[in-house]
């Protein structure tokens, strides 16, 4: 069985909030992410990781690129990449692009589907909605304190 997962992290990957800020976001995604019609409600994960941690989209992945050459990233290289911090997190960000061996982020390459990195992280398991929209993620950075991005996975 495959699942969906609708995540929101704060757009600073470093960038984590207080527990009264994590509330606030939780009631307003807990608003806009009601689940099923009927009562059922989803399951949504509050979590603050210790060390940067990757937050992908799965087998949405489609492509990813460089933001110095424009040039296309390996996605297995992406793949590797991620499984080596699984365990231990992203002690930085910083890497030697593929393509070009310039010095760039990892937050900066472009991905297709979004992916982003994070300390904290909302989680909202099989979500009966697609995307929060523009004005929804400006409302939930309002009550986190902080912009906010998502990311939406299939694993």
């Amino acid at each position: 069985m495959s699942d969906d997962v609708l995540s929101v992290i704060p757009t600073a990957p470093h960038w984590q909030p207080d527990q009264a800020a994590a509330d606030r976001l939780l009631s307003i995604v807990e608003e806009l992410a009601p689940g099923l019609e009927g009562g059922v409600d989803v399951d949504i994960d509050v979590t603050w990781h210790d060390k940067v941690t990757v937050v992908d989209c799965g087998s949405n992945l489609e492509w990813i690129t460089c933001p110095l050459c424009a040039a296309s990233i390996d996605t297995e290289w992406w793949e590797d990449l991620v499984e080596a911090h699984v365990e231990d997190g992203f002690p930085t960000l910083t890497i030697d692009a593929p393509c070009c061996g310039r010095t760039t982020s990892l937050d900066a390459l472009t991905y297709e589907w979004p992916c982003g990195f994070a300390r904290f992280e909302v989680a909202i398991w099989n979500p009966e909605r697609a995307w929060f929209s523009d004005q929804e993620l400006a409302t939930l950075g309002e009550a986190l304190g902080h912009p906010v991005a998502q990311v939406r996975a299939h694993i």
